[in-house]
């Protein structure tokens, strides 16, 4: 799970082939002018998703970040793995380096892209647009921990 306004859930069904990719569900805040992760419907896209396992990117604030958000991103994140934790789902955190180290990546957000359409390439079209690099992020750390998982059996 990539967190943030702009991030996104994915999950892999190994034994049917699947790549589910869904965005972070947002909405408005109450004053309208902010956006901000909606708790329910991210309990709910979780639920329907069922999956066994999940591993979410730990994230750190940004130097040069505001204030406002990283109290944003944070918030999002913990929302994340609150949702999680009442879910009772077992939950891995996984730093940016480690992962993208294990994919062969950097932090070339057209490289994400470019290695998760080579990998799920009947997927692709999910991950188009420049701006879908938060979905090949997702899907990557997905694919990361399914073959963590793996190799830690």
């Amino acid at each position: 799970m990539d967190p943030g306004l702009t991030g996104a859930l994915a999950l892999i069904e190994t034994s049917l082939d699947i790549l589910l990719i869904r965005d972070m569900p947002v909405a408005l805040s109450g004053t309208g002018t902010r956006r901000e992760i909606v708790p329910s419907l991210l309990a709910k896209l979780i639920v329907d998703l069922d999956p066994e396992i999940a591993f979410v990117e730990r994230v750190n604030a940004l130097p040069k970040q505001g204030v406002s958000s990283v109290f944003t991103f944070g918030q999002g994140y913990g929302m994340i793995r609150g949702v999680l934790g009442a879910l009772q789902i077992p939950t891995h955190l996984v730093t940016p380096g480690a992962w993208k180290r294990a994919v062969g990546l950097g932090a070339d957000k057209t490289a994400a892209r470019a290695r998760v359409m080579a990998l799920f390439p009947r997927d692709a079209s999910f991950f188009q647009r420049v701006k879908d690099h938060d979905r090949a992020e997702a899907a990557l750390l997905a694919w990361y921990g399914i073959h963590k998982t793996m190799s830690d059996a």
